[in-house]
């Protein structure tokens, strides 16, 4: 495995689709990265790091010196959120009123936050249904604490590229949506989808935020 040789490739990717104007952050899903494996993609230009889990997330960050910056990429249950809210710089899986209420309550500094939308209709997905989106959002105009930057969705694990597109589609709709209403508490600017299997697709249709694992950790 060669993790910086991995990123090149990726980088290079990304340079050949990205439209002049669009600004594309990769974040490593290090879910199953050891801390060895998250030096190298740091050492390589990869600074932000995205945990599915809390317990390997304060471990991992007590072990890694480095400035990384820490974005929670799963599903954050409420009983979790006193113990690492104020350890992270993002967080990717904003989808319910209890977990907003529970990070305004326990965060210290505002906190940039995702919208999860489920633009697939799978059941097994988790986040808001699209036609929620404007509830829920107008119920975060009070939290201080929270920051709205953007929408984050997950398409379905298919081969049909066209399903795949659909949900990258949908989302940014909804972010073009949102942009035009100028909720002043809720820029919406970044849309975080895209993962290893579909991350060109989703940066065809305006990703900003990538969450990629195992292209950058691939063997050669």
């Amino acid at each position: 495995m060669d993790i910086k040789k991995n990123v090149i490739e990726v980088c290079h990717k990304i340079q050949t689709i990205q439209d002049k104007n669009q600004q594309v952050n990769i974040v490593a899903a290090t879910k199953y990265a050891s801390v060895e494996q998250m030096k190298i993609l740091y050492d390589s230009g990869i600074t932000k790091m995205g945990e599915n889990r809390a317990d390997a997330l304060l471990n991992k960050k007590r072990i890694i010196q480095s400035p990384v910056e820490w974005h929670f990429i799963g599903t954050l249950q409420s009983r979790k959120v006193k113990e690492i809210i104020n350890e992270i710089d993002c967080l990717h899986s904003l989808d319910r009123i209890s977990l907003a209420k529970e990070i305004e309550k326990q965060r210290k500094l505002p906190l940039k936050c995702f919208i999860q939308i489920n633009t697939s209709g799978e059941e097994t997905k988790k986040g808001l249904k699209p036609s929620e989106l404007l509830t829920f959002l107008e119920s975060l105009k009070s939290y201080s604490k929270i920051v709205i930057v953007g929408l984050m969705t997950m398409a379905p694990h298919t081969g049909d590229i066209q399903v795949i597109r659909s949900c990258f589609q949908k989302l940014k709709k909804l972010q073009q949506d949102l942009v035009c209403r100028d909720a002043k508490w809720a820029s919406c600017n970044e849309l975080s989808m895209g993962m290893s299997n579909d991350y060109l697709i989703a940066m065809e249709e305006g990703a900003t935020y990538l969450r990629l694992g195992s292209t950058l950790f691939k063997e050669q």
